[in-house]
């Protein structure tokens, strides 16, 4: 015979049960039923999170013509508790799959992980380029989080990796009241479309005899290019890869120029790999492909990435080459600039004042941000420089790249990232 208690506890149990449940089911009925929201897809999740979404939201082409032309930006929730804080990564690329978020499993809570305006599934069918701007983007950002806000009002932290830190920290200068907290990856602030700091960085960046030692290997390949180019051009063929920018040859000759940099932004070799002059052709031709993509100038890519580029051009900035050490070799490329992955019919103008007001901004006003850079990484060239005026951190990572993350520093500079930022948020992360 079932006791007076056991009865209670049952019906605090069934009770409990259909809560969660109920709980469960009435999460994406409250989603769909926000301002704008298009539509709600349940998806799989990892064992963090109770459960999560695939989301689409209307946006206006231009924000500052709402009933004109939409589009519908896609972005994905990851649910651990509505009482928790909220990390939203703003992804500053296409997002095809609703990646983990180092910032939000250390935090402990929810997640938002955004797609950008006109890459992936979130581009607009008119495809007006004059709209693909930082102010739109945020703006569209802007909405994402107010959305949102209307079931998750807890703390909120900005977050973002490379164009998506910068991204972040653009988003906090045009709403600096929209996030408790900011932590930006590995973000350049480049104040010229093509920033000249970049070359004294890699001038001096790491040892003079490591520098000398690359300088002599591209001097090399580019000596030994009537050995190299047949390999490169059967190899680029063999992995599927198309270019319409310039012929074999001009590939070529970017792809050893782009090794400089790519050897510091990502290490995927060291200084004691590199081959001397004297090493065989396979083996200079093996160390190239390792060290500087065949990928990153074929058509695919190019289509892909071609959002960045135009707004690294009309806006964010990005890098060029110096030449000065392999102008006497190059055969093809004699002016060389990354706005050769611009179409003919695509040639913005750049607009010197948003990056630098952005920056003047972050120095004097831009509180409660965290920016973390690899020491060697490339792209520290052009790193935020703080000033002392706000309470924001920067952390450098001795010897790190551009894959540096929080869980590459070690135990105590950890513990100063994550110490400053349950600080700001009033909040413990649980154990």
């Amino acid at each position: 015979m079932t006791s007076y208690k056991q009865l209670i506890l049952l019906v605090i149990l069934f009770a409990t049960s259909n809560s969660l449940l109920y709980s469960q089911e009435d999460l994406k009925t409250r989603i769909e039923a926000l301002p704008e929201i298009i539509s709600v897809e349940q998806i799989e999740t990892d064992p963090e999170y109770s459960e999560a979404f695939k989301i689409f939201i209307e946006q206006p082409v231009d924000h500052n013509n709402p009933d004109g032309e939409k589009f519908k930006q896609k972005f994905y929730l990851s649910n651990k508790d509505e009482s928790l804080p909220m990390v939203i990564e703003l992804g500053g690329y296409n997002i095809d799959y609703n990646r983990k978020n180092e910032l939000a499993s250390i935090l402990k809570c929810n997640k938002i992980v955004v797609e950008h305006r006109y890459f992936g599934e979130s581009r607009p069918d008119s495809l007006d380029w004059n709209f693909l701007t930082i102010e739109q983007a945020a703006d569209d950002h802007h909405k994402i989080i107010e959305t949102m806000k209307m079931i998750y009002d807890e703390k909120w932290v900005t977050t973002g990796i490379s164009k998506g830190g910068q991204t972040t920290y653009i988003y906090k200068y045009y709403f600096p009241n929209d996030a408790d907290a900011s932590v930006c990856y590995v973000a350049p602030l480049n104040l010229t479309s093509e920033d000249p700091r970049v070359y004294h960085f890699l001038d001096n960046v790491g040892t003079a005899e490591c520098r000398n030692k690359m300088v002599q290997f591209q001097r090399e390949v580019l000596k030994r290019e009537d050995e190299l180019l047949p390999m490169f051009i059967e190899d680029t063929k063999n992995s599927g890869y198309t270019y319409s920018i310039g012929n074999y040859g001009f590939i070529f000759e970017f792809v050893v120029l782009e090794y400089g940099f790519a050897f510091w932004q990502w290490q995927y070799t060291n200084c004691s790999q590199i081959p001397d002059t004297t090493a065989p052709d396979e083996e200079l031709f093996e160390h190239l492909k390792k060290g500087s993509s065949f990928s990153y100038f074929s058509d695919k890519d190019i289509e892909s990435n071609l959002p960045f580029i135009y707004q690294a051009y009309s806006q964010m900035g990005y890098y060029g080459y110096d030449i000065s050490n392999f102008k006497d070799l190059l055969k093809e490329v004699r002016e060389p600039t990354s706005k050769i992955f611009l179409p003919e019919y695509m040639d913005p103008e750049f607009e010197c004042c948003p990056m630098q007001n952005i920056n003047a901004w972050i120095q004097k006003h831009g509180n409660n941000m965290i920016f973390i850079y690899g020491e060697i990484d490339a792209w520290s060239a052009t790193a935020v420089e703080l000033t002392g005026e706000t309470n924001s951190i920067k952390m450098v990572k001795t010897g790190g790249n551009h894959r540096t993350r929080i869980k590459s520093f070690n135990e105590v500079d950890r513990s100063i990232i994550i110490e400053t930022l349950e600080e700001w948020l009033n909040y413990k992360i649980p154990e």
